[in-house]
């Protein structure tokens, strides 16, 4: 059972965001369930007429956050696999305005947004299934700093927690 029991050469401070706002106590398949479910709930739950809101000018909106979190849950996860593979190669950052517009998230349904995100999270989910301790400890590189696989497992489920967070205090 992995729990956010990080050691502090496992990720940089950057992502400390993200893990401090995963339970302590929170096994980490466990979190990918229930986070999942959370984020899906959430999301149904939002009316029609507030997906396309932007709280100011050049900001996102409700359905480019749920965007951005489908693309970040698939790079993370793209770097908990290589990491756990033992992979030496230094992966590279992403910048995630780049990403925004050619995802076209403000001309999607969230009907096939939340087929997208459901999609990746099981995928995500069946990874970590297979991946041992020794495997999630594994430190590699990604943006240029050190990472466990473990670490970016737990930020995706922080960096989820991040986003429902500003939406609840920006958007809603």
């Amino acid at each position: 059972m992995t729990t956010v029991n990080l050691k502090p050469n496992e990720y940089h401070e950057f992502y400390s965001t993200y893990i401090n706002k995963v339970p302590k106590e929170l096994e980490l398949i466990a979190g990918f369930i229930k986070g999942g479910a959370h984020l899906i709930q959430f999301f149904k739950e939002l009316p029609a007429d507030k997906l396309e809101y932007r709280y100011a000018e050049g900001k996102w909106s409700i359905k480019e956050v749920l965007q951005h979190i489908i693309d970040t849950e698939r790079v993370f996860m793209y770097r908990c696999f290589r990491i756990a593979r033992r992979d030496k190669t230094p992966l590279a950052g992403f910048e995630q305005d780049d990403y925004i517009n050619p995802s076209q998230g403000h001309n999607k349904a969230l009907k096939a947004l939340l087929e997208e995100y459901e999609v990746g999270r099981k995928n995500a989910i069946v990874l970590l299934k297979s991946l041992g301790n020794e495997d999630l400890q594994y430190i590699g590189k990604a943006s240029g700093c050190n990472m466990s696989a473990r670490a970016i497992a737990f930020a995706t489920i922080g960096h989820e927690l991040h986003h429902i967070d500003i939406l609840k205090e920006r958007y809603l």
